[in-house]
């Protein structure tokens, strides 16, 4: 007989862009906010949550819907993992408090609606283009641009992963 086991607790900080509002009360300040696709999740990912959320008190951390990451061009085949998957893995990580998503090429309805006290990207955006960076610095809350520490990404991942395929077929 199979045990029936709950879901784990990590899965409670998925939250519909829906029950944001709410979910948002119960967070402490200052709150961080981040956002991508997070398909494969790498060293370089976690890395860079972990340097975001030392930023504030606690982070929401926004993905991109599967339609969305499709619209990035990243490939026909991206995001490997459906959003369902990135969100869970996302959600087990100490560093996020909270995951919920965005079906938009960019996330400034949401910021909107969110409205961090600090807005945080990677390295590769300055700030000026950062999307939310101008009303985030209007409301008196800072934005940065984080540097990578590991130059890895998923990207890079998958076209390793393809190379080595290609190479046992020949």
């Amino acid at each position: 007989m199979m045990e029936k086991w709950p879901l784990p607790e990590f899965e409670s900080k998925i939250c519909p862009p829906e029950a944001l509002v709410e979910r948002l009360a119960e967070l402490p300040h200052p709150l961080v906010f981040t956002n991508g696709c997070f398909d494969i999740l790498h060293r370089g990912h976690v890395t860079y949550l972990a340097q975001a959320r030392s930023t504030g008190a606690a982070m929401v951390l926004a993905l991109n819907t599967d339609a969305s990451v499709r619209r990035q061009g990243k490939g026909s085949d991206r995001p490997i993992n459906p959003l369902e998957n990135r969100a869970a893995v996302a959600a087990a990580l100490d560093s996020v408090d909270l995951v919920t998503w965005f079906d938009e090429d960019t996330p400034a309805n949401l910021i909107e609606l969110v409205k961090p006290d600090i807005l945080v990207k990677g390295g590769d955006w300055p700030i000026e283009k950062i999307v939310g960076s101008a009303e985030t610095l209007a409301r008196g809350g800072k934005v940065y641009s984080i540097p990578f520490l590991h130059q890895t990404s998923t990207t890079q991942t998958l076209a390793k992963i393809r190379a080595s395929e290609t190479a046992d077929r020949t």
